[in-house]
Protein backbone atom coordinates (compact mmCIF):
# COMPACT_ATOMS: atom_id res chain seq x y z
CA UNK A 1 0.00 0.00 0.00
CA UNK A 2 1.43 3.40 -0.93
CA UNK A 3 0.64 6.72 0.73
CA UNK A 4 -2.14 7.58 -1.74
CA UNK A 5 -3.89 4.26 -1.18
CA UNK A 6 -3.86 4.99 2.53
CA UNK A 7 -5.13 8.56 2.14
CA UNK A 8 -7.90 7.37 -0.16
CA UNK A 9 -9.13 5.23 2.75
CA UNK A 10 -8.63 7.80 5.50
CA UNK A 11 -9.72 11.13 4.03
CA UNK A 12 -12.88 12.61 5.51
CA UNK A 13 -15.29 15.32 4.48
CA UNK A 14 -14.94 18.79 5.89
CA UNK A 15 -15.19 22.50 5.23
CA UNK A 16 -11.56 23.41 5.91
CA UNK A 17 -9.49 25.06 3.18
CA UNK A 18 -5.86 24.48 2.21
CA UNK A 19 -3.78 26.98 0.23
CA UNK A 20 -0.41 26.01 -1.23
CA UNK A 21 1.52 28.85 -2.89
CA UNK A 22 4.47 27.31 -4.72
CA UNK A 23 7.42 29.55 -5.53
CA UNK A 24 9.02 27.59 -8.35
CA UNK A 25 12.70 26.91 -7.68
CA UNK A 26 12.50 28.58 -4.26
CA UNK A 27 15.55 26.95 -2.68
CA UNK A 28 18.92 28.57 -3.23
CA UNK A 29 22.59 28.70 -2.33
CA UNK A 30 24.94 31.47 -1.20
CA UNK A 31 27.21 32.98 -3.84
CA UNK A 32 30.20 32.57 -1.55
CA UNK A 33 31.02 30.32 1.42
CA UNK A 34 29.27 31.50 4.57
CA UNK A 35 27.01 33.86 2.65
CA UNK A 36 23.24 33.97 2.45
CA UNK A 37 20.88 32.31 0.01
CA UNK A 38 18.39 34.28 -2.04
CA UNK A 39 15.63 33.57 0.49
CA UNK A 40 17.88 34.53 3.39
CA UNK A 41 18.88 37.75 1.63
CA UNK A 42 15.32 38.80 0.79
CA UNK A 43 13.31 41.04 3.11
CA UNK A 44 10.28 38.85 3.89
CA UNK A 45 8.61 40.23 7.04
CA UNK A 46 5.28 38.56 6.29
CA UNK A 47 6.80 35.11 5.78
CA UNK A 48 8.96 35.58 8.87
CA UNK A 49 5.85 36.41 10.89
CA UNK A 50 4.22 33.20 9.65
CA UNK A 51 7.39 31.29 10.55
CA UNK A 52 6.90 32.33 14.17
CA UNK A 53 3.37 30.90 14.10
CA UNK A 54 3.98 27.71 12.15
CA UNK A 55 6.35 24.82 11.64
CA UNK A 56 9.10 24.45 9.07
CA UNK A 57 10.98 21.70 7.33
CA UNK A 58 12.82 20.81 4.15
CA UNK A 59 11.28 18.60 1.50
CA UNK A 60 13.20 16.22 -0.75
CA UNK A 61 11.48 16.33 -4.17
CA UNK A 62 12.45 12.84 -5.35
CA UNK A 63 15.30 11.22 -3.41
CA UNK A 64 18.43 12.60 -1.74
CA UNK A 65 20.87 13.84 -4.35
CA UNK A 66 18.41 13.56 -7.26
CA UNK A 67 17.76 16.77 -9.20
CA UNK A 68 14.08 16.94 -10.26
CA UNK A 69 12.49 18.42 -13.32
CA UNK A 70 9.42 20.60 -12.85
CA UNK A 71 7.06 17.68 -13.43
CA UNK A 72 8.46 15.37 -10.73
CA UNK A 73 8.91 18.35 -8.41
CA UNK A 74 5.24 19.28 -8.58
CA UNK A 75 4.00 15.69 -8.55
CA UNK A 76 5.74 15.21 -5.22
CA UNK A 77 4.06 18.32 -3.80
CA UNK A 78 0.72 16.99 -4.96
CA UNK A 79 1.35 13.68 -3.16
CA UNK A 80 2.15 11.54 -6.20
CA UNK A 81 5.30 9.43 -5.99
CA UNK A 82 7.43 10.87 -8.81
CA UNK A 83 9.19 7.52 -9.22
CA UNK A 84 5.88 5.73 -9.76
CA UNK A 85 4.12 8.37 -11.87
CA UNK A 86 6.40 9.55 -14.64
CA UNK A 87 5.05 12.34 -16.85
CA UNK A 88 7.02 13.65 -19.78
CA UNK A 89 7.37 17.37 -20.25
CA UNK A 90 5.56 17.19 -23.57
CA UNK A 91 2.38 15.88 -21.97
CA UNK A 92 2.46 18.73 -19.45
CA UNK A 93 2.89 21.39 -22.12
CA UNK A 94 0.20 19.90 -24.37
CA UNK A 95 -2.35 19.62 -21.59
CA UNK A 96 -1.46 23.12 -20.43
CA UNK A 97 -2.57 24.61 -23.75
CA UNK A 98 -5.75 22.54 -23.80
CA UNK A 99 -4.68 19.51 -25.85
CA UNK A 100 -6.01 16.38 -24.19
CA UNK A 101 -3.73 13.64 -25.48
CA UNK A 102 -5.18 10.52 -27.08
CA UNK A 103 -3.64 7.01 -27.11
CA UNK A 104 -2.16 7.44 -30.61
CA UNK A 105 -0.36 10.69 -29.84
CA UNK A 106 3.04 11.73 -28.50
CA UNK A 107 3.65 15.29 -27.32
CA UNK A 108 7.00 17.07 -27.32
CA UNK A 109 7.93 20.26 -25.49
CA UNK A 110 10.04 22.41 -27.83
CA UNK A 111 12.29 25.38 -27.11
CA UNK A 112 13.33 27.92 -29.68
CA UNK A 113 17.10 28.39 -29.45
CA UNK A 114 19.83 30.47 -31.06
CA UNK A 115 22.52 28.73 -33.08
CA UNK A 116 25.84 30.44 -33.75
CA UNK A 117 27.52 30.43 -37.16
CA UNK A 118 29.36 27.27 -36.06
CA UNK A 119 26.07 25.41 -35.58
CA UNK A 120 26.48 25.30 -31.81
CA UNK A 121 23.88 26.58 -29.36
CA UNK A 122 24.61 30.15 -28.30
CA UNK A 123 21.38 30.59 -26.29
CA UNK A 124 19.20 27.67 -25.22
CA UNK A 125 16.12 29.90 -24.87
CA UNK A 126 16.60 32.30 -27.81
CA UNK A 127 17.06 35.19 -25.40
CA UNK A 128 13.74 34.30 -23.74
CA UNK A 129 12.11 35.62 -26.88
CA UNK A 130 8.76 37.26 -26.00
CA UNK A 131 5.56 35.39 -26.76
CA UNK A 132 4.40 37.94 -29.31
CA UNK A 133 7.49 37.08 -31.39
CA UNK A 134 7.68 33.35 -30.75
CA UNK A 135 3.97 32.62 -31.26
CA UNK A 136 3.92 33.47 -35.00
CA UNK A 137 7.11 31.48 -35.51
CA UNK A 138 5.58 28.41 -33.90
CA UNK A 139 2.43 28.81 -35.98
CA UNK A 140 4.55 29.03 -39.15
CA UNK A 141 5.82 25.51 -38.44
CA UNK A 142 2.30 24.14 -38.84
CA UNK A 143 3.01 23.93 -42.58
CA UNK A 144 5.59 21.20 -42.05
CA UNK A 145 4.41 17.99 -43.68
CA UNK A 146 5.56 14.45 -42.84
CA UNK A 147 4.07 11.48 -44.74
CA UNK A 148 1.92 9.23 -42.55
CA UNK A 149 2.04 11.67 -39.64
CA UNK A 150 -0.37 14.37 -38.48
CA UNK A 151 1.20 17.28 -36.61
CA UNK A 152 -0.27 19.74 -34.15
CA UNK A 153 1.89 22.77 -33.30
CA UNK A 154 0.80 25.18 -30.56
CA UNK A 155 2.61 28.20 -29.09
CA UNK A 156 3.03 28.10 -25.32
CA UNK A 157 4.89 31.06 -23.82
CA UNK A 158 8.13 32.89 -24.54
CA UNK A 159 10.56 30.42 -26.16
CA UNK A 160 8.33 27.40 -25.58
CA UNK A 161 5.93 25.64 -27.90
CA UNK A 162 4.53 22.15 -28.16
CA UNK A 163 4.36 19.64 -31.00
CA UNK A 164 1.97 16.70 -30.95
CA UNK A 165 2.81 13.84 -33.28
CA UNK A 166 -0.28 11.83 -34.21
CA UNK A 167 -0.32 8.45 -35.97
CA UNK A 168 -0.27 4.69 -35.51
CA UNK A 169 2.67 2.92 -33.90
CA UNK A 170 4.19 5.84 -32.00
CA UNK A 171 6.20 5.23 -28.85
CA UNK A 172 7.47 7.97 -26.55
CA UNK A 173 10.88 6.54 -25.64
CA UNK A 174 12.88 9.12 -27.59
CA UNK A 175 15.87 11.07 -26.27
CA UNK A 176 15.92 14.85 -25.88
CA UNK A 177 17.82 16.98 -28.38
CA UNK A 178 18.73 19.73 -25.88
CA UNK A 179 22.33 19.17 -24.67
CA UNK A 180 21.50 21.33 -21.59
CA UNK A 181 24.51 23.56 -22.25
CA UNK A 182 25.60 26.31 -24.61
CA UNK A 183 28.57 25.83 -26.90
CA UNK A 184 27.36 22.39 -27.98
CA UNK A 185 25.49 21.22 -31.04
CA UNK A 186 21.87 20.07 -30.70
CA UNK A 187 21.59 16.33 -30.28
CA UNK A 188 19.72 13.95 -32.54
CA UNK A 189 16.46 12.39 -31.31
CA UNK A 190 17.23 8.72 -30.77
CA UNK A 191 14.65 5.98 -30.22
CA UNK A 192 15.16 4.01 -27.03
CA UNK A 193 13.21 1.03 -28.30
CA UNK A 194 11.78 -0.36 -31.51
CA UNK A 195 8.28 0.94 -30.72
CA UNK A 196 9.59 4.52 -30.71
CA UNK A 197 11.57 4.45 -33.97
CA UNK A 198 8.72 5.95 -36.00
CA UNK A 199 8.45 8.83 -33.52
CA UNK A 200 12.20 9.50 -33.70
CA UNK A 201 12.10 9.49 -37.51
CA UNK A 202 9.22 11.99 -37.48
CA UNK A 203 11.14 14.21 -35.04
CA UNK A 204 14.23 14.18 -37.24
CA UNK A 205 12.21 15.22 -40.27
CA UNK A 206 10.44 17.95 -38.31
CA UNK A 207 13.79 19.33 -37.16
CA UNK A 208 15.22 19.24 -40.67
CA UNK A 209 12.31 21.18 -42.13
CA UNK A 210 12.21 23.60 -39.20
CA UNK A 211 15.91 24.37 -39.56
CA UNK A 212 15.40 25.48 -43.15
CA UNK A 213 12.40 27.64 -42.24
CA UNK A 214 14.05 29.32 -39.24
CA UNK A 215 17.61 29.77 -40.50
CA UNK A 216 17.29 33.51 -41.16
CA UNK A 217 15.68 34.39 -37.82
CA UNK A 218 17.87 36.67 -35.65
CA UNK A 219 17.01 34.95 -32.35
CA UNK A 220 15.01 31.77 -32.85
CA UNK A 221 16.90 30.18 -35.73
CA UNK A 222 16.41 26.60 -34.51
CA UNK A 223 14.73 24.54 -31.81
CA UNK A 224 15.33 21.73 -29.38
CA UNK A 225 12.92 18.96 -28.37
CA UNK A 226 12.43 17.70 -24.82
CA UNK A 227 10.17 15.34 -22.94
CA UNK A 228 8.59 13.06 -25.57
CA UNK A 229 5.50 11.82 -23.78
CA UNK A 230 2.34 9.81 -24.35
CA UNK A 231 -0.86 10.23 -22.35
CA UNK A 232 -0.26 9.52 -18.62
CA UNK A 233 -2.72 7.86 -16.24
CA UNK A 234 -3.01 9.49 -12.81
CA UNK A 235 -5.57 8.94 -10.02
CA UNK A 236 -7.67 12.12 -9.66
CA UNK A 237 -7.21 14.49 -6.73
CA UNK A 238 -10.76 14.32 -5.46
CA UNK A 239 -10.71 10.53 -5.44
CA UNK A 240 -7.46 10.33 -3.49
CA UNK A 241 -7.85 13.26 -1.11
CA UNK A 242 -11.55 14.10 -1.13
CA UNK A 243 -10.74 17.69 -2.11
CA UNK A 244 -12.26 20.00 -4.69
CA UNK A 245 -8.96 21.32 -6.01
CA UNK A 246 -8.25 24.46 -8.00
CA UNK A 247 -5.06 25.49 -9.77
CA UNK A 248 -4.05 29.10 -10.41
CA UNK A 249 -1.04 29.54 -12.67
CA UNK A 250 0.15 31.78 -15.47
CA UNK A 251 2.39 29.27 -17.28
CA UNK A 252 0.64 26.58 -19.35
CA UNK A 253 2.86 23.72 -18.25
CA UNK A 254 1.74 24.02 -14.63
CA UNK A 255 -1.87 24.25 -15.69
CA UNK A 256 -1.27 21.06 -17.65
CA UNK A 257 0.10 19.19 -14.66
CA UNK A 258 -2.79 20.39 -12.52
CA UNK A 259 -5.30 19.21 -15.13
CA UNK A 260 -3.65 15.79 -15.31
CA UNK A 261 -4.22 15.24 -11.58
CA UNK A 262 -7.81 16.45 -11.78
CA UNK A 263 -7.57 20.04 -10.58
CA UNK A 264 -9.74 22.70 -12.17
CA UNK A 265 -7.98 25.69 -13.71
CA UNK A 266 -9.41 28.99 -12.49
CA UNK A 267 -8.62 32.50 -13.65
CA UNK A 268 -6.59 33.80 -16.59
CA UNK A 269 -3.79 35.32 -14.53
CA UNK A 270 -0.63 36.73 -16.07
CA UNK A 271 0.89 38.02 -12.82
CA UNK A 272 1.07 37.03 -9.16
CA UNK A 273 -1.32 39.83 -8.23
CA UNK A 274 -3.89 38.51 -10.72
CA UNK A 275 -3.39 35.01 -9.33
CA UNK A 276 -4.35 36.24 -5.86
CA UNK A 277 -7.34 38.00 -7.45
CA UNK A 278 -8.45 34.64 -8.86
CA UNK A 279 -7.94 32.98 -5.48
CA UNK A 280 -10.16 35.56 -3.77
CA UNK A 281 -12.83 35.32 -6.48
CA UNK A 282 -13.03 31.51 -6.25
CA UNK A 283 -12.59 31.13 -2.50
CA UNK A 284 -16.02 29.65 -1.82
CA UNK A 285 -15.90 27.07 -4.60
CA UNK A 286 -12.92 24.87 -3.68
CA UNK A 287 -11.21 23.15 -0.74
CA UNK A 288 -7.62 23.20 -2.03
CA UNK A 289 -5.79 25.91 -3.97
CA UNK A 290 -2.46 25.46 -5.74
CA UNK A 291 -1.04 28.91 -6.60
CA UNK A 292 2.04 28.83 -8.82
CA UNK A 293 4.70 31.58 -8.98
CA UNK A 294 7.18 31.00 -11.80
CA UNK A 295 9.73 33.77 -11.64
CA UNK A 296 11.76 32.57 -8.67
CA UNK A 297 12.77 29.72 -10.97
CA UNK A 298 13.53 31.61 -14.18
CA UNK A 299 15.66 34.20 -12.38
CA UNK A 300 17.60 31.39 -10.73
CA UNK A 301 18.16 29.71 -14.10
CA UNK A 302 19.43 33.01 -15.45
CA UNK A 303 21.95 33.20 -12.61
CA UNK A 304 20.40 36.49 -11.49
CA UNK A 305 20.73 36.34 -7.70
CA UNK A 306 19.49 39.88 -7.07
CA UNK A 307 16.44 39.49 -9.27
CA UNK A 308 15.50 36.21 -7.60
CA UNK A 309 15.69 38.04 -4.26
CA UNK A 310 13.26 40.65 -5.62
CA UNK A 311 10.89 37.97 -6.86
CA UNK A 312 10.84 36.37 -3.41
CA UNK A 313 10.03 39.78 -1.96
CA UNK A 314 7.15 40.10 -4.43
CA UNK A 315 5.75 36.83 -3.09
CA UNK A 316 6.11 38.06 0.49
CA UNK A 317 4.17 41.22 -0.35
CA UNK A 318 1.18 39.09 -1.38
CA UNK A 319 1.08 37.08 1.86
CA UNK A 320 -1.29 39.46 3.73
CA UNK A 321 -3.91 38.91 1.03
CA UNK A 322 -3.61 35.16 1.57
CA UNK A 323 -3.83 35.31 5.34
CA UNK A 324 -6.81 37.71 5.13
CA UNK A 325 -8.79 34.79 3.66
CA UNK A 326 -8.09 32.82 6.85
CA UNK A 327 -7.15 29.48 5.28
CA UNK A 328 -7.18 26.59 7.73
CA UNK A 329 -3.84 25.42 6.35
CA UNK A 330 -1.29 27.57 4.53
CA UNK A 331 1.78 25.90 3.05
CA UNK A 332 4.50 27.99 1.41
CA UNK A 333 7.14 26.03 -0.46
CA UNK A 334 8.75 25.32 -3.84
CA UNK A 335 8.87 22.37 -6.19
CA UNK A 336 12.68 22.22 -6.22
CA UNK A 337 15.71 24.43 -5.67
CA UNK A 338 17.09 26.64 -8.46
CA UNK A 339 20.12 28.42 -7.02
CA UNK A 340 21.37 31.36 -9.06
CA UNK A 341 24.83 30.06 -8.17
CA UNK A 342 24.38 26.96 -10.34
CA UNK A 343 21.95 28.49 -12.89
CA UNK A 344 19.79 25.34 -12.96
CA UNK A 345 17.60 23.07 -10.91
CA UNK A 346 19.48 21.35 -8.09
CA UNK A 347 19.06 18.45 -5.69
CA UNK A 348 19.01 20.58 -2.54
CA UNK A 349 16.04 20.15 -0.17
CA UNK A 350 13.34 22.80 -0.47
CA UNK A 351 12.11 25.10 2.32
CA UNK A 352 8.60 24.31 3.60
CA UNK A 353 6.51 26.48 5.92
CA UNK A 354 3.19 25.12 7.25
CA UNK A 355 0.79 27.19 9.33
CA UNK A 356 -2.44 25.94 10.91
CA UNK A 357 -4.15 26.06 14.27
CA UNK A 358 -3.30 22.37 14.66
CA UNK A 359 0.41 22.51 13.89
CA UNK A 360 3.03 22.24 16.60
CA UNK A 361 5.06 25.46 16.24
CA UNK A 362 8.82 25.14 16.37
CA UNK A 363 11.42 27.67 17.50
CA UNK A 364 12.13 29.06 14.03
CA UNK A 365 11.88 32.84 13.84
CA UNK A 366 12.33 33.36 10.09
CA UNK A 367 11.65 31.52 6.86
CA UNK A 368 14.99 30.42 5.44
CA UNK A 369 17.00 27.38 4.43
CA UNK A 370 19.04 27.46 7.66
CA UNK A 371 15.91 27.63 9.79
CA UNK A 372 14.07 24.99 7.78
CA UNK A 373 16.69 22.30 8.39
CA UNK A 374 16.18 22.90 12.13
CA UNK A 375 12.37 23.02 11.94
CA UNK A 376 9.84 20.70 13.47
CA UNK A 377 8.95 18.96 10.21
CA UNK A 378 12.54 17.88 9.67
CA UNK A 379 13.58 16.64 6.25
CA UNK A 380 10.96 14.54 4.48
CA UNK A 381 10.05 13.34 0.99
CA UNK A 382 7.74 15.80 -0.73
CA UNK A 383 5.17 13.10 -1.47
CA UNK A 384 4.20 13.17 2.22
CA UNK A 385 3.31 16.88 2.20
CA UNK A 386 -0.33 16.23 1.28
CA UNK A 387 -0.82 13.89 4.25
CA UNK A 388 0.50 16.67 6.50
CA UNK A 389 -1.84 19.14 4.80
CA UNK A 390 -4.88 16.90 5.29
CA UNK A 391 -4.02 16.13 8.90
CA UNK A 392 -3.63 19.82 9.73
CA UNK A 393 -6.94 20.49 7.96
CA UNK A 394 -8.67 17.88 10.13
CA UNK A 395 -9.50 15.84 7.05
CA UNK A 396 -7.94 12.48 7.99
CA UNK A 397 -9.47 9.71 10.02
CA UNK A 398 -7.55 7.35 12.31
CA UNK A 399 -5.59 4.43 10.89
CA UNK A 400 -6.32 1.12 12.53
CA UNK A 401 -8.26 0.19 15.64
Amino acid sequence: MDIQDLLRQLHTEGTSKIVMPVADGLGGLPLEPGGKTELETASVPNLDKLAQQGVQGASIPVLPGITPGSGPGHLGLFGYDPLKYVIGRGALEATGVGIMLQPNEVAVRCNFCTLGADGKIADRRAGRIPTEESGPLAISLRDISIPGIELVVEPVKEHRFVVVVRGEGLGDNVSDTDPQATGRRPLDPVAGDEASEKTAEAAIEFLNQARRRLKDQPKANFLTMRGFAAKPDLPPYQDVYGLRAAAIASYPMYKGLARLVGMEIVGQATSLEEEIDALEQNWENYDFFFVHFKYTDSTGEDGNFDMKVKRIEELDAMIPRLTALKPDVLIVTGDHSTPAYVKSHSWHPVPVLLVSDRCRPDSCQEFSERQCVCGGLGQFEAKYLMSLALANADRLGKYGA
